[in-house]
């Protein structure tokens, strides 16, 4: 295949020098990690690490996108030979088990996981090794994207790290719908995208799909 008429189409949007260079991290690939890693394959990134311990179930068919015959199947395998049919150049760490402290991470992690506990330990332990940090938090049709990558949005992050106790009613996976999920992984692509082209990015996003509201706060 051409790369350069592969890429075509956005190389004015996404900088292959900066992409190439950069090895990016997916923590949890449930309804919003999935859609982040075939996104993430789709635009080239040459090195993409997936974790994640789950299995795919039959209610992450419709929500998740995964396949019928994905059924039973460890969700990181499962999202690496999706991933691998999109760009079968790419290269694929699946890592079938919990995010760990002491594991290595790319330069761009981008966290879906479902509690604000496990992305506060995820924040601590790679805030300070890794140049690009977006969240996707999602609750039926309400989306929520952070992202952390100078000062100012670094100081802002953990402060949307609240308690359980204070954390909106019902996971993330309590009501999820497929598109719901694409459009939280195009938002945090999207703040990658602006982040490696040196463009600011908005740090905290709020979309209401059944409201067709959004709202955007700067750090």
């Amino acid at each position: 295949m051409n790369s350069s008429e592969r890429y075509s189409r956005q190389q004015e949007l996404i900088p292959p020098e900066r992409l190439a260079a950069c090895p990016a991290t997916v923590i949890g690939v449930g309804a919003i990690g999935r859609q982040v890693a075939l996104q993430l394959a789709a635009i080239g990134i040459g090195n993409l690490q997936l974790i994640d311990f789950d299995i795919v179930e039959e209610s992450n068919v419709a929500s998740q996108g995964y396949r019928e015959h994905d059924i039973g199947q460890l969700k990181v395998n499962a999202t690496a030979e999706a991933c691998r049919q999109i760009n079968a150049e790419l290269s694929i760490d699946a890592i079938e088990t919990r995010f760990r402290r002491s594991m290595s991470i790319g330069d761009a992690v981008f966290c879906c996981v479902d509690s604000i506990d496990t992305r506060r330990l995820i924040w601590e332990a790679t805030k300070d090794r890794t140049r690009f940090f977006t969240d996707g938090r999602m609750n039926a049709e309400v989306i929520r994207v952070l992202s952390a990558s100078d000062q100012a949005s670094r100081e802002y992050y953990p402060t949307t790290l609240f308690s359980a106790e204070q954390a909106h009613a019902g996971s993330c996976t309590a009501k999820s719908t497929i598109y719901t999920a694409n459009i939280a992984a195009g938002l945090m692509l999207g703040r990658f995208t602006q982040w490696l082209r040196g463009l600011p990015e908005e740090p905290d996003i709020m979309l209401n799909l059944l409201t067709s509201e959004m709202a955007v706060s700067s750090s």
